[in-house]
């Protein structure tokens, strides 16, 4: 029989989970789960690379200002032509790419917030996604991201190891704080990618050195909240997942799609979820930005198709999710020499669940007049914080708005229904 010893050595010990399972399993905080949270699940959908808003939400309505400046990649007016805005408002449109999002924003389930984002002038991506996922602008010394906050400062309890999950190999800065995250590539990792066979060896090694029916000791303790994971996990199986009412997530490279489906696999679980962090990057659109026809067209589409898809999926467990998505900051008003966008300044934002306030672009438009832009950029008149504080006030449930965003001021807009 293996000793308590070897086999601490051969998995390492990083961590009391980590010496439960070796270094290629997920890590995450194995503790008793217990209620689930009052308020909403929070999704968060990062854009990276800077989305360029301008082609995404089209302020068709700006005329001149809109199409003269950019000849070769505006996307043309409702009704002009193949692939042109699908109308929102008389004002704004949706990129052609987006036509899935239109019936859930006609049905009052999607809002766009334009000529938002961070208040601070960087144009660098690092410090710019930085300052946006700590939620203190200007400010990188604050260590810890406003989701993080969130969850430190919530006046409820909630110990499930999947309380703050981050799709992807590494966790955005936005959920750095107390309460551990899970970093959660596929639920495939969790069945040790198929080697189930390796996983009952270590069932087998861990029932020999731990007493994990009745634990008498800390050590002891994890290691039945292992199993107790495990066990959990065992119906949460990623490939014979069948999402509801026909939903049809997108096979995209980016693994996007995936990663929404498994979310709302977690969410119908009811393992205790409240926040998803996923991000979707290629933003950076320098040249040959392809609005309609082309990579940012294609790009744009997955999103569209998997927003769409993960509204579908859920049905009307909708009602208690809140999606949102930020990017770190738009693109120049003005098309480049190379037939792509240059990094900017305000961009949009999307919101959808069951307490949004959709089927409107909310907005204080600046324009696009010369005199109105910001350095060639397009002005920012919402700051991203006030969205995303009305959120986590209204339908998070959680008021410690000062915690969370230090040092701002809140400015109510009454975007979502409070819960």
């Amino acid at each position: 029989m293996q000793s308590r010893r070897d086999f601490l050595k051969n998995f390492g010990t990083i961590g009391v989970s980590s010496a439960l399972f070796p270094a290629w399993m997920p890590r995450m905080a194995f503790r008793p789960p217990n209620q689930n949270a009052p308020g909403d699940v929070l999704v968060c959908i990062f854009l990276r690379g800077g989305i360029d808003g301008l082609s995404a939400v089209v302020p068709y309505g700006d005329g001149a200002n809109y199409y003269d400046i950019r000849p070769t990649i505006a996307v043309p007016e409702p009704g002009s032509a193949d692939k042109s805005a699908i109308d929102l408002d008389g004002y704004f449109g949706f990129n052609p790419a987006l036509a899935p999002l239109h019936d859930i924003y006609s049905a009052g389930k999607l809002a766009v917030v334009h000529a938002a984002g961070s208040i601070d002038a960087s144009r660098s991506h690092f410090d710019a996604m930085q300052f946006m996922e700590y939620g203190t602008p200007g400010n990188k010394t604050t260590g810890t991201g406003w989701i993080g906050r969130h969850l430190q400062t919530a006046a409820w309890q909630n110990d499930s190891p999947f309380r703050a999950v981050g799709m992807g190999a590494m966790l955005p800065s936005s959920l750095r704080g107390s309460t551990p995250p899970l970093a959660l590539r596929s639920i495939a990792d969790f069945h040790l990618k198929g080697r189930e066979g390796e996983l009952k060896q270590i069932e087998q090694i861990l029932s020999q050195l731990y007493a994990t029916s009745a634990p008498t000791n800390a050590l002891e303790t994890q290691a039945k909240l292992v199993f107790d994971t495990v066990d959990m996990l065992g119906a949460l199986t990623a490939d014979g997942y069948q999402p509801a009412n026909g939903a049809d997530y997108p096979a995209d490279g980016e693994g996007f799609g995936m990663g929404l489906k498994q979310i709302a696999q977690l969410i119908k679980a009811d393992v205790g979820l409240e926040v998803a962090c996923i991000d979707l990057g290629g933003w950076d659109t320098h040249e040959q930005q392809g609005t309609t026809d082309g990579f940012f067209y294609d790009l744009l589409s997955t999103l569209g198709r998997g927003l769409a898809a993960f509204y579908t999926d859920l049905g009307d467990r909708m009602n208690g999710v809140s999606l949102v998505t930020m990017s770190e900051f738009g693109r120049r008003v003005e098309e480049n020499a190379s037939l792509g966008t240059d990094h900017g300044h305000g961009n949009f934002i999307f919101l959808m669940g069951g307490g949004v306030k959709g089927g409107q672009v909310f907005s204080q438009w600046p324009t696009l007049a010369p005199e109105a832009l910001n350095d060639g950029d397009l002005a920012i008149t919402t700051d991203y914080r006030d969205v995303l504080a009305e959120v986590v006030s209204q339908r998070l449930l959680n008021p410690a708005l000062e915690q969370i965003f230090p040092n701002h001021s809140v400015t109510p807009l009454g975007l979502v229904v409070p819960r």
